[in-house]
């Protein structure tokens, strides 16, 4: 059998799944088509552009590819289908992702036909190190699976605040985990990377912020597992995403990949803070993206002790002055030059210095700043709600929490790291957005996070009364995604295999 038809490889869809409609008569067409076959002539220049990016379809029906060719062949065996929007209005090709198909297997394809579906902005095929990833929003998830469909309503703004803050945020990972003793870490399919994760995360934060992306005027994305070694992962969370107005193709926002190991996108967060302050700056809202596919080599190579921490996932978080959840109180810094975790150009691995990643990195840089950002707002552990750390190991943030004086109710609600594992620029984002999904107003979180080579940015928080509010926008939260019940759980084997991607 073929793999996939010619449609799914033609340039004009772009990233996201878009399509025509004739303002006459009301017909769409999957194709960016300039005149509608039924109106003839009098249909010219009245085709609109339709998007079912946040939409949500139903598989009509679909058959098995056993047997995928070319660029295909990783993909291994995948349910293929045709997929309807809107009342059967349109109809396009498209491929189940998330969805292991072990040899044997009997698909009973009537049990799947009918049901309601959600795109996912993922990987299209492999190509050569060489060549352009290229990707789009053709694959499709199970909507009362593990990704629900959640409906993106942008909100007038409603109250502005003295000070900025996090106006919404969104966790992303897939549903595949690796089970090995008392940890699980989540686990890439293995159409995911990077690059994909930030995109889901950041279409998460503007779902639950409410914000109209076109008002975002700065992007940054930290990461240190970026599929390329020269080409922005947020330019591409830009086009994707619309962020800015767009104008022939080309989106009205900065930006910028930022790189500090796994402190890439916490540094990013008085950045964001700083520029949302000043309105003649033209920025009502900035994002910041910290999203990982952590890096390990196998066990059995040098440097394979991180194997057994590494995960995978994104979280993004959107900072403004209006509709804020948790107002920015204050921040400090620290940095030093301590190789404790590098990886060489061109080498696939990081390697680590062993005891050297404790106290004289780890443990010196988040201690510093912890207590640094205390001594200044005048804080005692008994004034703060929560405590956030990076999360490297389940050992580490423990110790340095009880060690500042904070006790487990201020501490364990962030600690994810064994649910998720090690998602390195995601790290401490995600524990903080655990506890932004349990928070009640007026409650101080103090965050801290840690980057190889070495420095912390700490943050104190201070939540206001719409986190409650906004709640209800959010679906997916942390919580979520570490209890759902159609996890999988793979064996390590496949999950190298994932791991490796297309």
């Amino acid at each position: 059998m073929s793999s996939e038809p010619i449609e799914r490889r033609v340039s004009y869809l772009g990233d996201r799944l878009r399509g025509r409609r004739c303002q006459l008569c009301g017909k769409e067409y999957f194709e960016l088509r300039d005149y509608c076959g039924n109106c003839g002539r009098k249909s010219f220049g009245k085709m609109e552009d339709i998007d079912f990016f946040y939409e949500k379809g139903r598989l009509e029906l679909c058959t098995l590819i056993t047997e995928p060719t070319n660029k295909f062949t990783k993909l291994g065996t995948y349910i293929y289908g045709i997929i309807s929007f809107h009342d059967g209005k349109i109809r396009v090709p498209g491929r189940l992702t998330d969805k292991i198909i072990r040899e044997g297997e009997t698909i009973d394809f009537s049990r799947l036909e009918g049901r309601e579906v959600v795109p996912r902005f993922r990987r299209r095929y492999s190509v050569e190190k060489s060549e352009i990833i290229p990707t789009i929003s053709l694959a499709f998830t199970f909507a009362d699976e593990y990704y629900p469909h959640q409906e993106y309503q942008p909100a007038k703004p409603n109250k502005e605040y003295d000070v900025p803050g996090i106006v919404g945020y969104g966790v992303y990972t897939s549903r595949f985990r690796i089970r090995e003793g008392n940890m699980e870490r989540a686990v890439p399919f293995i159409d995911e990377d990077a690059i994909t994760a930030a995109v889901e995360a950041g279409k998460l934060a503007l779902i639950h912020s409410g914000v109209d992306s076109t008002l975002v005027g700065k992007v940054y994305v930290g990461s240190e597992s970026n599929p390329y070694a020269v080409k922005p992962i947020a330019s591409k969370v830009a086009q994707v995403l619309k962020l800015g107005e767009e104008d022939e193709d080309v989106q009205g926002v900065d930006a910028v990949d930022t790189e500090f190991a796994c402190k890439a996108a916490t540094s990013m967060f008085k950045d964001a803070a700083s520029l949302v302050s000043y309105p003649k700056m033209g920025v009502p809202y900035a994002m910041v993206i910290g999203a990982d596919n952590s890096q390990a080599a196998p066990r059995d190579s040098p440097g394979g002790e991180l194997d057994f921490f590494v995960g995978y996932g994104g979280c993004a978080y959107i900072f403004g002055k209006t509709d804020v959840i948790a107002e920015l109180e204050g921040w400090y810094s620290c940095t030093s030059d301590t190789p404790d975790f590098w990886r060489r150009d061109g080498e696939p691995y990081p390697m680590h210095g062993g005891r050297f990643t404790g106290d004289p990195a780890y443990f010196k840089h988040i201690r510093k700043a912890a207590k640094k950002l205390m001594e200044r707002l005048r804080l005692q552990p008994s004034d703060i709600n929560y405590f956030v750390a990076h999360q490297p190991n389940i050992a580490f943030p423990v110790r340095i929490a009880k060690e500042l004086g904070f006790k487990e109710e201020q501490y364990l609600p962030s600690l994810q790291v064994a649910k998720f594992g090690n998602t390195y620029s995601g790290s401490s984002p995600v524990g903080l957005a655990a506890v932004l999904d349990i928070a009640k107003p007026n409650e101080r979180i103090l965050i801290v996070s840690y980057g190889s080579g070495a420095g912390s940015d700490a943050y104190s928080f201070i939540t206001t009364s719409q986190i409650v509010e906004k709640r209800q926008r959010q679906k997916m939260t942390v919580k979520y995604q570490a209890e759902n019940p159609f996890l999988e759980y793979v064996d390590y084997n496949t999950y190298r295999r994932l791991k490796h991607g297309l």
